[in-house]
């Protein structure tokens, strides 16, 4: 029998360059579109976005250049040597907010449900490597499994890269994570090194044990949501800064709060032109604070009537209400602003809005940030639960930031400002670069009534009348040392400022500030309260 010679590889039809550019535009076409259909719609249904669709709505349109788009994992076993796709699950490269550049890196839940393998973590590892060395933001978009269980160790190997480069980055470069699904176990604690956590409502959670973990050792019947859903970690636990109800609404904030933020801790955060005049007279602050310290008011009515056009940028709303923090512009310029809010808790301070608050303003400093501290404090909250949960702990947390902080610090004494709450909203002996106070200001250890109840108890208690004799020893105290001029005259209070010119003193007070330049002493790294 004859057999049929083999045809020559010369004679083969050679492929030309026109033919491989097709082929490798139809991979990329198949990489683009993602999985099966089923698997998108799937998506669609759970109330998410693709992750590509993330992407449109978070960067500049047309500016998404990805990185290791053919990546695919090399491990074997488990049925996962038949099962290797494009992108290995997340999706990675950089793209532009606002004209400026960002790194950014996306779980695909289509694949693998999003979950970590060696591949997956090569990648995210990349684009971290990038934007320390680029000095530009980096932005995770989080809707993952955890570790891929299949790959054993190696998955978790790869956690431990992100973990230390998130780190390493920690006040060099913005990190901002945004959490659109799940995020359980170890992987967790990546969005909690990051600077800033969004959460959307109903599809994100996170946590360290799951419902089923938590069943089993504690008895303990929770769902996912109630046990780390955004409505929990936006208003108990903290870890997320800001919570919305569409993935749309959350990428868009995302976008706004990069508009405020320098690329690197190297820049200053970028200047917006204002309509705005920086001398505008603040009339309607003269009737928005009660004179009475007793009295309660919105702070926030204050900030905005403050701030360029009322736009105010709050972090962490639904937790600690007592201590307001978030950005807002004067004259164009991003400034902090750490307020008192007497309209909860009457604006002390507590452990809550101790973390709080230090957290915010070692943010600030460690991106250039001017700090506009408004108070209007009673005290610390009083009480067994504060002391034994270490209030004097997480209070000097409070205390360490503002000492820490070497960016512009101004200080505005709205109304009361009383005892060691006093000393730590950032007065002039801490460091505060200057200091203005409203005509209703009232600086002092304590509240006359408690003042006067202490020294003169003797006094009171042995008077016929004691109830009148109280009255007068109340009004002697604060004749003595609670009018509004007793701190200016000691050099404590730089001015004593009409509430109206409150916008253009801050604004001239900032402008000669620009330049503050405060050399770092010399030493490794301090050791705050934890």
């Amino acid at each position: 029998m004859s057999k049929t010679a083999p045809t020559p590889v010369s004679q083969l039809p050679q492929e030309t360059m026109r033919d491989r550019i097709a082929e490798l535009e139809l991979v990329r076409d198949r990489i683009i579109q993602g999985p099966d259909p089923v698997a998108t719609e799937k998506q669609h249904a759970a109330g998410k976005l693709t992750v590509r669709e993330r992407l449109d709505a978070l960067l500049d349109p047309g500016s998404f250049v990805e990185v290791e788009p053919f990546r695919r994992h090399t491990a074997t076993g488990f049925g996962l040597e038949a099962r290797r796709p494009y992108t290995d699950g997340v999706v990675a490269g950089w793209g532009k907010v606002h004209g400026q550049d960002v790194m950014v890196y996306a779980h695909d839940f289509r694949i693998f449900g999003g979950a970590l393998g060696a591949a997956h973590a090569d990648k995210i590892h990349k684009v971290m490597d990038l934007a320390a060395s680029a000095k530009v933001p980096l932005i995770g978009l989080n809707d993952g499994a955890g570790a891929r269980i299949q790959e054993g160790v190696t998955a978790l190997a790869g956690y431990g890269g992100i973990f230390r480069r998130h780190v390493r980055m920690s006040g060099v470069v913005p990190q901002i994570s945004v959490m659109l699904g799940p995020c359980a176990g170890g992987a967790a604690y990546s969005p909690a090194l990051t600077d800033f956590v969004f959460m959307v409502q109903g599809t994100a959670q996170m946590f360290i044990t799951g419902p089923d973990v938590v069943r089993a050792v504690t008895g303990e019947d929770i769902s996912r949501e109630a046990l780390g859903g955004a409505g929990v970690h936006g208003t108990r636990s903290g870890v997320a800064g800001f919570v919305y109800d569409d993935e749309l609404m959350c990428l868009e904030d995302v976008r706004f709060l990069l508009s405020m933020l320098p690329p690197n801790n190297q820049e200053l955060p970028p200047v917006a032109p204002s309509a705005d005049p920086v001398n505008r007279p603040n009339d309607p602050l003269v009737d928005l604070v009660p004179s009475d310290p007793a009295q309660s008011y919105d702070m926030a009515a204050v900030i905005e009537e403050i701030v360029d056009d009322g736009q105010f940028f709050e972090f962490h709303q639904g937790w600690a209400p007592n201590l307001i923090c978030g950005l807002g512009r004067l004259g164009g310029h991003v400034i902090g602003i750490v307020a008192n809010q007497p309209s909860h808790l009457a604006g002390v301070l507590d452990i809550a809005a101790s973390e709080k608050g230090s957290r915010f303003i070692q943010m600030c400093d460690a991106f250039n940030i001017p700090l506009v501290s408004l108070v209007d404090v009673p005290g610390f909250l009083p009480g067994a639960d504060q002391e034994h949960g270490g209030v004097i702990r997480h209070g000097a947390k409070l205390l360490y930031a503002y000492c820490a902080a070497s960016v512009p610090r101004i200080q505005v004494i709205v109304r009361k400002a009383y005892g060691g709450a006093y000393i730590v909203m950032d007065s002039r002996s801490i460091g505060a670069d200057m200091s203005f106070a409203w005509p209703t200001n009232e600086i002092a250890v304590m509240g006359a009534e408690g003042a006067a109840n202490v020294i003169f108890r003797r006094e009171i208690a042995s008077s016929p009348d004691p109830e009148q004799q109280r009255v007068t020893r109340v009004e002697e105290y604060r004749r003595a040392l609670m009018h509004p001029y007793y701190a200016a005259e000691r050099g404590l209070v730089d001015d004593i400022i009409h509430p109206r010119d409150t916008r253009a003193r801050l604004g001239r007070a900032l402008e000669l500030l620009r330049a503050k330049h405060v050399p770092p002493p010399y030493r490794k790294h301090g050791n705050p309260p934890m």
